[in-house]
């Protein structure tokens, strides 16, 4: 069933589990995350980001994205995620996104308030939902997300008392917070700040979303959910998992891509619910509200 995201992570933060966002940019990387979140009984998002286009374009990924998540049996946000120009936005809004995040944590404060609280009541039009970033999330060497800056580097970080009134003004729906991560793989260990996390959740009403997800710890993830966060965002761990198990199965004997599709599949659906189960979000899917 498709839903947005207050859907499934309004639940999230009142039982204090989390909902993985994974990145699907072909089919391969779909089915093993819908796989997985059937398997498990787990709400799911899905979707893409703007810099990753040159590998799934918008439009086609929204062919087979939208009608998986009408298809499946438990809630399914199909979101595009970094959204960084309002003409991105309003494409996956027409395309049917049920949520978008549009990304101006690089603008200065009072164009990042201006910007999203337009496209927040353009999303709301819709149904569809809106999560925006206060502060600036990382990005290690060889990230997809744009250029490296320093993971610990506190100047980025997200004040509580900013994100307040950037809530209260813009009306988003979930808010993507700068703590210590950083997207892409990383080289040195993250160090998350837990204390402004806790400090965000008790300031702010809505759900707050964890970016550079993959490679934290086991622990870093459920003490990260136990002080607030609801939603985290995923996509190293299961791109690299696909590549590996085809690399496993070519090197075998001399295969076809047919022969490595399933084995790709098969590897994102279990690292997908490895995610699923450390955010204890598997067995969550209840009865959600279905859009449209």
């Amino acid at each position: 069933m498709l839903v947005n995201m207050n859907d499934v992570l309004f639940p999230a933060k009142k039982n204090k589990y989390a909902v993985g966002l994974f990145n699907a940019v072909n089919l391969e990387l779909a089915r093993g995350i819908m796989g997985a979140a059937e398997s498990m009984r787990a709400p799911v998002i899905i979707g893409t980001a703007e810099v990753l286009f040159p590998y799934g374009p918008l439009e086609e990924v929204s062919y087979y994205l939208i009608p998986m998540a009408k298809k499946a049996d438990v809630p399914v946000v199909v979101h595009l995620d970094h959204g960084l120009k309002k003409e991105t936005c309003l494409k996956a809004l027409e395309l049917g996104f049920s949520s978008i995040m549009y990304d101006c944590s690089t603008d200065s404060y009072e164009d990042n308030v201006k910007k999203v609280k337009e496209m927040a009541d353009i999303a709301h039009s819709y149904g569809a939902t809106i999560e925006a970033e206060l502060g600036h999330v990382g990005d290690n060497e060889g990230s997809d997300e744009g250029e490296p800056r320093d993971v610990h580097n506190d100047t980025h970080y997200t004040d509580p008392k900013m994100a307040k009134d950037f809530v209260e003004k813009t009306g988003i729906d979930a808010l993507a917070i700068a703590v210590g991560t950083a997207h892409g793989a990383y080289t040195l260990p993250p160090k998350l700040d837990f204390e402004r996390i806790r400090a965000i959740a008790n300031t702010v009403d809505i759900p707050l979303v964890l970016h550079g997800g993959s490679g934290l710890t086991d622990a870093d993830f459920k003490r990260a959910i136990q002080e607030g966060i609801s939603k985290v965002n995923i996509f190293t761990d299961i791109n690299v998992a696909a590549v590996e198990a085809e690399l496993k199965k070519f090197s075998s004997v001399k295969k076809g891509i047919i022969d490595l599709i399933p084995a790709a599949v098969e590897a994102v659906k279990q690292e997908t619910v490895k995610k699923m189960k450390l955010f204890s979000s598997d067995g969550k899917a209840l009865s959600y509200h279905i859009n449209g």
